[in-house]
Formats: structure tokens, C-alpha cells, sequence
């Protein structure tokens, strides 16, 4: 018996949830409701789908082989409704765009009145947010572009699905509170206590990179994912940060800490997703990134 493609969603939310309870709550419906569907889509297969532990469930590879075909099916669905949406002349309709503070500030909001002016019938919502989060609102189409942030010098994989397209290498850059001793070359920053980013951010992964090329694990004491946060740590004399430098264009008063750059630093780098399959993106998604593209290209750091 062929397997109703509609049960695909189900084992879909079982592996993006990590598991049938928390799937239930993903779709809103009983945990019971999952694990029927999940049940009758292994009947209608002649196998299992998901193996079952104490430790919880975990796909089996035919279980596997149903998700990655939910995926694409998912990502069609996405792009045909997309390509409905802009049928018509013109560059028009919603773009929903995720993004993050510092990117807004200096790359979104700057495009937003050229391409008011431009296509007049074009609408974009801006959503700031958790990153991981709105990654999987790209990939689902509850987001039709995603600025995201990795420091440069850290290979990164584009998921399946979705294109890149580079925005800006930003340097990075050291900031001290005024008064104490500058670090002149990389190694003097293993004599400082830096401010942490989150786990996961750009700011993270250069701090860690830093630490494994000069053989030491950099120390740092407190954790901010906000730029400003970081700033006024360092001006109470908590310790040095590393920082983009277009989280410090917002910084004109520098009085309270000393901005230093070094070479060997690296750069964290700016980068636009969209949704990607057979079709080209849509003609208001295409112009938002040309235009952020622009812009991006003429930030005088």
C-alpha cells in the first residue's frame, strides 16, 4: 500500500523536535495523534521509521530517506507559493526578513528608503531574533531571507536548499578599557579576560579560533550577546572584547576604552540566505538582496 504523503509531515516534526512529545506541541496536536500517524506511515511502508529507546527516538535509515524526502517536498511547497506570490508585473508583495541588531542598524535600514522609492508596491518585515530560530523559519518559508553572522575564518556549510550570498568581511577588533597596558601583537591578548559571546556566535567561535592558533584557551568571564552590553563591561573594567568593527560605528564617544587593531585578527562575515531550488528567487526577493548588497558594499570601515 502506497503511504499518504500527508503522514510525512508528522515524522518531519518528530526529527525537527527531537522527539513524539515534543512533536505534539510543535503541531499542536496529542502526542497519541503523532505516534497513530507515525504508526499507520510504517504499516503503509512495510518498515519502521523510528527506533525506539529509553533514551528516546531516533530515525532508522528508511526513517531517514522519508525526511530528506519531506524536506524537498517541503521546499517545493515553499518555492511554488513564493512563485504564486509574485505572479504579476512588477517587483511587488511581503518579504519577510530576519536579521540581527548591527546588521540592521547599518545594512537594512539604510536600503529600506531606496527600495520604497524604487518599487513602491514592495512591503518588507523586518524580524529580529534568535538565529537558530530563524533559520528554521527560512527553511519552512515563515522567512523569505535570513542575515546571518560567522566569523570568516571558520568553514561553514550552506544546508541543502539554500543559496548565500556575501554581504561584508567586517575586521575584527579588540577593545580595552582606557588605561590599561594595549596589546601590540596576538599573543598579548593571552594575558587578557575577555567579555564571551554566546556559545555559537561569531564572537565565540574568533575568540576560541584565537585561543587554538596561540595554543592557549583564551579566558573570559561573563557572556553578552549584545554589542553595547559588551562595551560597557569593558568600560567597568571587566575585561578586553572582541568585537566587528560595525558594532563600533555606534560608539562615536570613545573614552572609556581603547579600540585596537591587529593583524591576525580575522574578520566576521555578513551573509543573506535565501530559499533555493529549481526556481530563480523571487523578483522582491532578488531586488531586497541586490539592494542590501549595495549597500553593504559601501560601508566605509
Amino acid at each position: 500500500m502506497a503511504s499518504d504523503p500527508r503522514r510525512l509531515q508528522f515524522l518531519l516534526a518528530v526529527h525537527r523536535a527531537g522527539g513524539i512529545l515534543a512533536a505534539g506541541d510543535l503541531l499542536g496536536i496529542t502526542p497519541s495523534a503523532v505516534s497513530q500517524q507515525i504508526a499507520r506511515l510504517e504499516q503503509e511502508e512495510g518498515f519502521a521509521v523510528l527506533e525506539r529507546t529509553p533514551r528516546g527516538v531516533h530515525l532508522t535509515p528508511a526513517g531517514r530517506v522519508l525526511v530528506d524526502a519531506a524536506e524537498r517536498i517541503e521546499a517545493e511547497l515553499v518555492g511554488a507559493r513564493q512563485a504564486i506570490a509574485s505572479l504579476g508585473d512588477g517587483v511587488s508583495g511581503l518579504v519577510k526578513l530576519g536579521a540581527f541588531q548591527t546588521s540592521i542598524r547599518w545594512i537594512i535600514a539604510p536600503a529600506l528608503t531606496p527600495l520604497a522609492m524604487a518599487y513602491p508596491a514592495l512591503e518588507i518585515d523586518i524580524i529580529d531574533g534568535d538565529p537558530a530560530e530563524q533559520a528554521g523559519m527560512l527553511r519552512t518559508g515563515d522567512l523569505d531571507l535570513r542575515v546571518g553572522e560567522r566569523d570568516a575564518e571558520v568553514d561553514a556549510t550552506v544546508p541543502r536548499g539554500i543559496a548565500e550570498v556575501p554581504l561584508l568581511d567586517e575586521p575584527w577588533r579588540v577593545i580595552v578599557p582606557t588605561g590599561t597596558p594595549v596589546p601590540e601583537r596576538l599573543s598579548d591578548l593571552t594575558h587578557l579576560r575577555f567579555i564571551s559571546g554566546v556559545e555559537g556566535t561569531a564572537t565565540d567561535r574568533a575568540v576560541k579560533r584565537l585561543g587554538k592558533s596561540l595554543g592557549v584557551q583564551i579566558k573570559t568571564r561573563h557572556v553578552t550577546n549584545d554589542f553595547a552590553t559588551a562595551v560597557a563591561l569593558v568600560e567597568a573594567g571587566q575585561g578586553a572584547a572582541l568585537l566587528p568593527a560595525l558594532a563600533l560605528l555606534g560608539f562615536p564617544n570613545r573614552e572609556k576604552f581603547q579600540v585596537v587593531r591587529l593583524t591576525g585578527l580575522g574578520a566576521r562575515r555578513l551573509y543573506v540566505r535565501h530559499r533555493a531550488n529549481r526556481r530563480e528567487p523571487t523578483p522582491a526577493v532578488k531586488a531586497v538582496v541586490d539592494e542590501l548588497v549595495r549597500v553593504a558594499r559601501n560601508i566605509d570601515l
